[in-house]
């Protein structure tokens, strides 16, 4: 399933809150942005405990329980971490990578909170989640019966929401500091291959193996931190977190650039520092440039005044990483207004980015 709206960390804290004590709630989304991470939360914020069970590890039986006669007729003991006498919240992660059968376990207990002749404690909350079709996780075709017995909805990642996290976890500061000046590198869709992807959850890790490794506190290899960023993220985020550490010594390089009291790398061997901060400068442009130049306030028409001398700049010293700054990159584009001003100051340019 994929919904036509998707909501953030915050509005879907609200949606528990207010839904999922009336309704049974299904939370879809990609792996690794915090949705079980999410519901556990929820649990605490509601003062009952979280019960998780995983949809791809279960057979109908750890759901309905076993038979066992008594006086002359059978019933059926559900199991033990069901069968609870104080309210709580069951957690169905993984939900639609349970098999058909387990799926019908699954009926009354969604929609009645009932195994069997066994009720669930009065206030208890069923939440269920799982990875969407696209995704290229362990996904089966949810029966049209069970998805009609609950609340759907979609979650997407929000690099401010997750960076506010970040601060209050103490994830180590080079993944916070990459990611605030690059927030569309939080988050990347699972590619066809087999291969490391970005998301909250991999950056997570890598800021772990960063902490073990001590980095930052101590010199740490080129090559280790490659094969470390190579081993969690995106191959493209990979390169530039890389790239990133590599000019740590001046964290606030870009601005000085554009302050105009340093210039762009120009030397062979710092090819991937000059392409990390031409990405982020762009990032900038796309963040601070709003799409009405009317609306354009002090600093804004200041960085775009100063925007146009340095892609002029950057285009004497590498003209495709130039290209690169005012290209369309998956359908995001500079404002227009601002690409009007690129025709006529830098006419070859804007024509081979085109």
């Amino acid at each position: 399933m994929n919904l036509p709206l998707s909501v953030t960390q915050e509005e879907l804290s609200e949606v528990l809150l207010n839904v999922a004590p009336v309704r049974p709630v299904y939370i879809w989304g990609a792996p690794g942005i915090g949705k079980s991470a999410l519901v556990e939360q929820f649990a605490e914020s509601v003062g009952l405990p979280c019960v998780s069970l995983l949809g791809s590890q279960l057979a109908p039986e750890d759901i309905i329980g076993i038979p066992q006669v008594k006086d002359g007729t059978s019933e059926f003991l559900p199991p033990k971490m069901i069968a609870r006498k104080e309210p709580y919240v069951l957690f169905l992660d993984e939900l639609n990578a349970c098999s058909q059968e387990v799926q019908k376990a699954f009926y009354s207990l969604i929609y009645e909170k009932r195994v069997g002749e066994y009720h669930l404690p009065e206030g208890s909350i069923i939440i269920g989640a799982g990875n969407r079709m696209q995704d290229g996780a362990i996904v089966k075709t949810m029966s049209s019966a069970l998805l009609n017995r609950m609340f759907h909805v979609q979650m997407k990642v929000d690099s401010s929401q997750w960076l506010a996290w970040a601060y209050q976890n103490g994830i180590h500061t080079w993944v916070t500091d990459y990611i605030t000046q690059r927030p569309d590198h939080l988050f990347s869709e699972p590619p066809k291959t087999e291969e490391p992807y970005s998301t909250p959850r991999s950056w997570h890790m890598l800021s772990d193996i960063l902490k073990e490794y001590r980095a930052g506190e101590r010199p740490v290899d080129e090559g280790v931190i490659r094969m470390l960023a190579y081993g969690c993220v995106s191959a493209s985020h990979a390169g530039m977190f890389v790239a990133y550490t590599k000019q740590l010594g001046n964290k606030h390089l870009l601005n000085d650039i554009i302050r105009g009291t340093e210039k762009f790398p120009s030397k062979p061997q710092e090819r991937d520092v000059l392409y990390f901060l031409a990405q982020s400068f762009r990032a900038k442009l796309i963040h601070e440039l709003p799409e009405n130049k009317q609306k354009m306030n002090q600093e804004a028409q200041y960085l775009s005044h100063r925007a146009k001398a340095l892609i002029k700049e950057l285009s004497a010293i590498n003209y495709e990483i130039a290209q690169m700054v005012v290209s369309a990159e998956d359908g995001v584009t500079l404002p227009d207004w601002f690409m009007v001003e690129i025709v006529r100051d830098l006419p070859r340019l804007a024509k081979l980015a085109g």
